[in-house]
This record gives C-alpha cells, sequence and structure tokens, in this order.
C-alpha cells in the first residue's frame, strides 16, 4: 500500500506529514517563498518502500531555475528518515495556475500596481543620485544593497540608470528574468532582487531613448516586477536632476534621497542640486555619503587626492536649503579592493569585508538598518470592542 496526497490535504501517515513538511522549506530562487506556498506542489506520492515522488509545477517550461528547485527539493526529501529514494518530476503550470499565483503574489485580481505606493508598505525607498558621474553612486547603491541583505533584510535594486547600467555587471548577474505573462520576476545575487534594462538589451548596444520612454520604462520596473515585501528597495539613478529624477518622484513620492559625492568642492555644488530637488518634489533627503574621502598610505596616514569637507559642506547646504537636518552619514576611502570587487561581480562589503572601504559601507548600511519601517498613518484593521 502507498500514500498519496495532494499539497492541500497533508496528513494521511506520519511520513507522508513529514514529507510535506520537508518540501515547505523548498525555496523558490526567483520568488524566495517556499514552493509549497506558492502552490507549486501538484502531487505527492510516497511508497512502501519509501520512495518519494514529487511533481514540482514551474511557472515556465524554460525556467532557468530548474536544476536549482530539483536539486533543493531532492535534499530536502532525502535528509526525511524513513525516505530511501527521491524523484523529482517538474512540469508546468497552465494559465488557469499562473493566474492564481499572479493574484496570490499581487493581491485580489492580480492588478498591477506600484506596490510601494500602497498605504499599508513598509518598504524603505531609497533613491541614490548624484550631481555628476563617476562619483562612485552604484557602487554604493549594490554594496548598501548587499550589506543590507547579509543582515537579513529583504532588499531590492531598481538599476534605473537607463543610459549607464551597471548594476548588473557589478552584482555578477548574467541572468535574464523570467517572464510569467505581464509578470517579471528578477534575477537574485547575493539575496537582492535586481532588476536593469541591461537585463534586456543585446551584449553592449546602447539605449537611445528619449524621456517618455525613460519614465514608461521605469513604471514598468515598478510595477509589473514581483519585488515581494521587501524592506528596502534602492534605486540607482543616472546623474542630474533629469527625467529619470522627476519620474521618481511622480512614481515614488515617498522615496528618500541618497546624495553621493567626492570631497571636491566642485562636485560638491553639483551634487548639492541632486539634492535640492528635494525642495520641488516634496522628498526627503536621508543623508549625504562622501566617496572617495581619501587614500590610506603605508605608513598609516592618509592621503586626500581630491580635497576634504565637501561631503560636510553639501550637508550644510543641503540642511539650510530643505530647513531639515541632512546628516553626513558616511566617508568611503578609495580602496582598490572596491574597484576589483566591482569588476569581479562581488561586492567588496561581502569579498572583503574587512577592508577600510568595505566597513565604512558597512557602517552606511548599518544607520540604515537601523531606521524603523513606520506605522505613522496605517490602518492597523483594530475594531473597538
Amino acid at each position: 500500500m502507498s500514500a498519496t496526497s495532494d499539497p492541500a490535504s497533508p496528513g494521511q501517515g506520519p511520513l507522508l506529514q513529514a514529507v510535506n513538511d520537508a518540501l515547505a522549506t523548498v525555496i523558490d530562487p526567483e520568488l524566495r517563498r517556499p514552493i509549497t506556498e506558492l502552490g507549486m506542489v501538484d502531487a505527492v506520492h510516497v511508497s512502501d518502500d519509501g520512495k518519494v515522488t514529487v511533481a514540482v509545477l514551474l511557472t515556465i517550461a524554460g525556467c532557468p531555475l530548474r536544476d536549482t528547485i530539483t536539486a533543493d527539493s531532492q535534499k530536502a526529501l532525502s535528509a526525511v528518515p524513513g525516505i530511501t529514494a527521491v524523484d523529482v518530476e517538474l512540469k508546468v503550470m497552465d494559465q488557469a495556475q499562473r493566474d492564481a499565483l499572479k493574484e496570490k503574489l499581487r493581491g485580489p485580481g492580480g492588478q498591477r500596481r506600484i506596490p510601494f505606493n500602497e498605504p499599508d508598505s513598509l518598504t524603505k525607498v531609497y533613491a541614490v543620485a548624484s550631481g555628476k558621474g563617476g562619483v562612485g553612486k552604484s557602487s554604493v547603491t549594490v554594496n548598501l544593497a548587499t550589506a543590507l541583505a547579509a543582515q537579513g533584510l529583504r532588499v531590492g535594486i531598481v538599476d534605473a540608470d537607463v543610459y549607464g547600467f551597471s548594476v548588473p555587471a557589478l552584482m555578477g548577474i548574467t541572468q535574464k528574468p523570467t517572464q510569467v505573462d505581464d509578470m517579471i520576476l528578477p534575477p537574485v545575487a547575493y539575496g537582492v532582487k535586481v532588476i536593469s534594462i541591461g537585463m534586456f538589451v543585446t551584449g553592449n548596444k546602447p539605449v537611445a531613448w528619449r524621456g517618455p520612454m525613460l519614465h514608461r520604462a521605469l513604471e514598468q520596473f515598478l510595477t509589473d516586477v514581483y519585488f515581494g515585501d521587501l524592506d528596502a528597495l534602492f534605486l540607482d539613478l543616472p546623474p542630474g536632476t533629469g527625467d529619470i529624477a522627476i519620474s521618481v518622484a511622480q512614481l515614488l513620492p515617498k522615496a528618500e534621497i541618497l546624495v553621493v559625492t567626492t570631497p571636491q568642492a566642485a562636485a560638491a555644488d553639483v551634487a548639492e542640486r541632486a539634492g535640492a530637488i528635494a525642495t520641488q518634489t516634496g522628498q526627503t533627503i536621508a543623508g549625504v555619503i562622501e566617496n572617495m574621502s581619501y587614500l590610506e598610505m603605508p605608513d598609516g596616514g592618509r592621503m586626500e587626492l581630491f580635497g576634504s569637507g565637501g561631503g560636510t559642506v553639501l550637508t550644510e547646504r543641503l540642511s539650510a536649503t530643505v530647513g531639515a537636518d541632512v546628516p553626513l552619514l558616511g566617508q568611503i576611502p578609495l580602496d582598490i579592493q572596491l574597484r576589483e570587487g566591482g569588476d569581479a561581480g562581488v561586492p567588496i562589503v561581502l569579498g572583503r569585508p574587512g577592508a577600510a572601504a568595505a566597513a565604512a559601507l558597512a557602517g552606511i548600511a548599518g544607520h540604515l538598518a537601523a531606521k524603523p519601517r513606520g506605522l505613522a498613518g496605517m490602518k492597523l484593521g483594530l475594531q473597538p470592542r
């Protein structure tokens, strides 16, 4: 006699229950939720001799992480006492099952919307801006995101620098997003969900779009890409105060601005404009990050290649402009290991955590992690008795 179970009605014997419990520990690598919760377990069969056969439903036929799902399922089931063999069969969801999945992920009706604007969203959204290019904004974005993810937070990145996209390379991502009808599942690297226009272009082909196309691309990233419930979302903005900066203010009015500058006075002057846009958009400035602050010398001294004080001057000017305290969140030294990590697709906070630049970045990430996800103004669903 053998036991068979539909995932919706477990409990037909201790061994079968143990098998279903094991499957509940298998996490879909793209959606980051248990495959049992997502309705991906189609059937489970346990024979008298301890062989278990499980049918797992993939979202699409060409699922790029099918091997990962198979391996994780086999590993989880093989660890169950009494199981002698494991056979994982992969099937593909039909349209009705995909519609049910989208509704589960997006909410009733599976409607397209920007979830970070919902009244019950607790996601902290940070728009990483700079006045000019070449100040290390993308490297800062990637390292802050991965540092937060390493602390156990749920983090995502939108590479909004459409013309100068670089986040996929800095994260070592070569995988394409998975398309489930009109829903896009972003690749995951170092625990961070990432979307970039660079994942949709061939080779190093340039993107030549005008303003309306840029707005539409950003809107699609925010509505069609499924990030799930995030603790923090970072947007790597292009330099300056152009179309994308304005679109972010329109599409994500609660986003806080992180301004990246170098110590040079001229760079701080330009960066001031990137932060001062908050006075026109009604956004908040989360703080200033000074990159390339100094070079540590072998004798322990510091060489200030780009001058000094730019970050402090910028915080003072922005504080006066917006009428609120704008803190200097940290100063990141020049570090060849930071560049090497970017070239290798391994953020320095993970690859070389003992480096001075990694310590500075981790400190900034710790400051951001300490900011609570506010409940002010939210409906808690409580009724007086």
